[in-house]
C-alpha cells in the first residue's frame, strides 16, 4: 500500500500536471471503484482542480465549487500519467481522468479491486474521510508521546493504526522501528521517556529521508514504480538478508495478512521473536536466540 512518502511524491508529481487544469472527462471502467452517487462524478467534469491534499493514505483533489474527489489506493491501486485520451488498460484499469495536459490512469493489479473513489461536497463531508491520525511530520515530541501512549498496543500496531498516526503502514513502520532500535512488539506503555524520544526522532528522520530519496529518484517524472519493497530498505522485505548496521540476518514474523521484519541484534537484544504459526508447529524446537536460529540454518 502506498504510504506517506509515496503519497507525498504522487501529490508533488500531480500538482504541475493537473492543478489549475479542468477535468475534461472522467471515465470509470470498474464499477467497484466509485463508492458514492451523490454528488455524481460527472459533477466534477468541467471544473478546475484548485488544490491537492493528503488525508492519511488518501489523495484528495479539491475542485472548483468546494467539491472533492477522495482516492484511496489500498494495496494495489496505482496512478499512471499518459498522453491525453489514453484508454484504461484491460483487466487492471479502474478509471481514467482526462485533462488538457494528459490523462491520469488509475489501475489496480489485484482481482480484489479494493481501491475506492468518493465524490464529496464540502469540508464537512471531507472530514468524514479523515481517520484522525496524528501528522507525525508536524507533531512535537509531547503530542507524539500522548498519542503513542493513548492506547495500549504493540509499537507495530500503534504506528500503523490510522486513528493514531497518519500515513504510516507496514513498510515504513518496519524501517522506523529499526532506526529506533525498538522491537515491533514492545508495548507502548512500557517505553521509557528516552525510548519514546528515540522513536519520535526515528519516525521524523526516517519518513523525511524516504520522501527525499523518492523525490530524488523521480525528479520531474511521474512515479511509475510505487512499491512496498524499495532499494535501500534496512529490514522490510529483507528476510534472511544481512542487517545493514550489524550484519545479522533479518528476521520475520507473519500475522494475519501482514508481516513484521526486524533485526534481532539491533532491536530485540538478540532474541528471535516467536512467529505464531511456526512456533506452534515447532514448539520446543523454536529458536529462542539468534545463535540458535543460525545454528538451525547451519550457518
Amino acid at each position: 500500500m502506498p504510504e506517506l512518502p509515496d503519497i507525498t511524491i504522487y501529490l508533488e508529481a500531480m500538482a504541475p500536471r493537473i492543478v489549475g487544469q479542468p477535468l475534461e472527462r472522467a471515465r470509470v471502467v470498474s464499477p467497484s471503484l466509485l463508492r458514492t452517487v451523490d454528488p455524481p462524478l460527472s459533477a466534477a467534469e468541467g471544473r478546475n482542480v484548485v488544490g491537492l491534499r493528503r488525508i492519511g493514505k488518501r489523495i484528495v483533489w479539491e475542485m472548483d465549487g468546494n467539491l472533492f474527489l477522495v482516492f484511496h489506493l489500498m494495496i494495489a491501486g496505482r496512478f499512471k500519467w499518459r498522453p491525453e485520451g489514453t484508454a484504461s488498460p484491460a483487466k487492471v484499469g479502474l478509471a481514467s481522468f482526462d485533462f488538457p495536459t494528459g490523462t491520469l490512469l488509475l489501475n489496480e493489479a489485484s482481482p480484489k479491486k479494493r481501491a475506492s473513489l468518493h465524490v464529496v461536497a464540502g469540508e464537512t463531508g471531507l472530514n468524514a474521510h479523515d481517520p484522525g491520525g496524528l501528522d507525525v511530520l508536524a507533531a512535537d515530541l509531547a503530542a507524539f508521546k500522548e498519542r503513542l501512549q493513548s492506547e495500549s498496543h504493540t509499537l507495530k500496531r500503534a504506528l500503523t493504526d490510522p486513528h493514531l498516526f497518519d500515513g504510516i503502514g507496514n513498510w515504513l513502520s518496519d524501517e522506523i522501528l529499526h532506526a529506533a532500535k525498538l522491537s515491533p512488539f514492545q508495548l507502548t506503555g512500557k517505553l521509557s521517556d528516552e525510548e519514546v524520544a528515540r522513536l519520535y526522532h526515528a519516525t521524523q528522520q526516517t519518513t523525511r529521508a524516504w520522501i527525499d530519496r523518492l523525490r530524488a529518484e523521480v525528479g520531474t517524472k511521474f512515479p511509475e514504480k510505487v512499491t512496498a519493497f524499495k532499494d535501500g530498505m534496512a529490514v522490510h522485505g529483507r528476510y534472511k538478508e544481512p542487517c545493514p548496521v550489524c550484519g545479522s540476518p533479518i528476521q520475520r514474523i507473519r500475522y494475519a495478512n501482514n508481516e513484521a521484519n526486524y533485526c534481532a541484534t539491533c532491536q530485540t537484544g538478540g532474541r528471535v521473536l516467536a512467529d505464531r504459526s511456526l512456533s506452534r508447529l515447532l514448539k520446543a524446537d523454536w529458536p529462542r536466540s539468534l545463535e540458535e536460529w543460525e545454528a538451525k540454518l547451519g550457518r
